[in-house]
């Protein structure tokens, strides 16, 4: 593959201001260029950085929010949440959409400030300075939108110059994540002309362009196609165990479960419970879930099935569906007769396996159909 050439940040702060398009990298504003600036110029000075990062690897707390507040107009975003995130762990925030998950990444990535409470990322306090550890982090938003006239290497190598990385650093290093991501024959093809899943994973790169000690992604996997999303999921777990710590959004259940160490849940602005996959899962065990789907849910009597199988609980979902909880063994076969008998049609009886979607709906009183409705609204945009 012919190495494209490089393209300095100067020259594309030139081209910007020629053409007045000088967006946002990666989600950051325009007010942030100018703080890449200013850590360029202090880079170029030495001492601080290695005095931060010593603070970081000294304190177990990697991000620690405590009664964070932010309201637009009336509507309150995030309601006076808390929270711990430790050095090294991959943390999920999980809820449906308008929960106050883009907004909570928004100020730990100093991009709003906190109407009310405390926030320290890094070992650095962020209250009252919000983007005094952008240094520290890389940002992937939930959508992609990089510069679309330049190359994948050109975009990569943008970003490089903006955190103050040299001219052979930032080449050697766009190489290696284009080559790792799988772009290495589209690196010099316009971002435009990318696939959906191409520009998810290139903006993923651009996010770790500086090799962060903190990684901020919001909703990565969205709307991208089954294999891209598996390649990020692999990537994701490939910097977790070389010691990212890693702040994770989404709506996806199962993925949260797959890769996450702990989860938080929150719901209209406000955690609703934080721990570990293991231990959210711990109350589900030994119990057995079997799901029933019949062809005419309206016509059944639920009390009637409570009334003949006391042992079980019973809960109608919102397709219709009966779902039977238990801590013994369900016997599906008398079920389904006595479903039969009143002149039910049962389509499908399964058992299923209790996973954190049972827990989701448990904690939060929500059902993962409206979750389902949302990943499917955010995949066709």
């Amino acid at each position: 593959m012919r190495r494209p050439d490089i393209v300095s940040a100067e020259r594309l702060f030139r081209l910007g201001k020629k053409r007045g398009e000088l967006r946002s990298f990666t989600g950051l504003s325009l007010l942030t260029i100018a703080i890449a600036v200013w850590m360029l110029v202090v880079r170029r000075g030495g001492g601080l950085f290695s005095e931060i990062d010593n603070t970081i690897a000294m304190s177990e707390v990697c991000i620690q929010v405590s009664g964070l507040r932010k309201s637009f107009g009336n509507v309150v975003a995030v309601d006076g949440i808390s929270f711990e995130v430790m050095n090294g762990e991959l943390f999920g925030f999980l809820g449906p959409n308008g929960a106050g998950k883009t907004t909570t990444i928004n100020m730990l990535t100093g991009l709003a400030r906190p109407d009310a409470g405390t926030l320290v990322v890094g070992g650095i306090d962020c209250t009252k300075n919000p983007k005094s550890a952008q240094h520290l982090i890389g940002v992937v938003p939930d959508e992609s939108n990089l510069y679309p006239e330049l190359s994948g290497y050109d975009n990569l190598c943008f970003c490089g110059g903006l955190y103050g990385m040299r001219a052979s650093e930032r080449r050697a290093r766009a190489f290696e994540l284009l080559e790792l991501f799988g772009l290495a024959e589209a690196a010099g093809r316009k971002f435009a002309g990318y696939s959906r899943g191409m520009k998810r994973r290139l903006t993923i790169a651009a996010g770790i362009m500086h090799s962060p000690t903190i990684l901020f992604l919001d909703e990565p996997t969205t709307g991208i196609d089954v294999q891209s999303a598996r390649l990020t999921r692999d990537m994701l777990k490939a910097l977790h165990r070389s010691g990212t710590t890693i702040f994770l959004t989404t709506h996806y259940i199962e993925e949260a479960e797959r890769m996450c160490d702990r989860i938080a849940f929150i719901v209209e602005g406000r955690i609703v419970r934080t721990d570990t996959v293991e231990n959210l899962l711990k109350p589900f065990q030994g119990r057995e879930v079997v799901q029933i789907s019949v062809s005419a849910p309206g016509m059944l009597n639920l009390q009637q099935l409570v009334d003949v199988f006391p042992e079980y609980g019973v809960h109608k979902g919102e397709r219709g569906e009966i779902r039977i909880e238990s801590p013994v063994p369900v016997k599906v076969g008398r079920l389904v007769r006595f479903l039969e008998e009143q002149g039910a049609e049962v389509t499908e009886a399964r058992k299923k396996l209790q996973s954190l979607e049972d827990v989701f709906v448990r904690v939060t009183g929500l059902d993962t159909a409206t979750m389902n409705k949302e990943k499917e609204k955010r995949a066709k945009k």
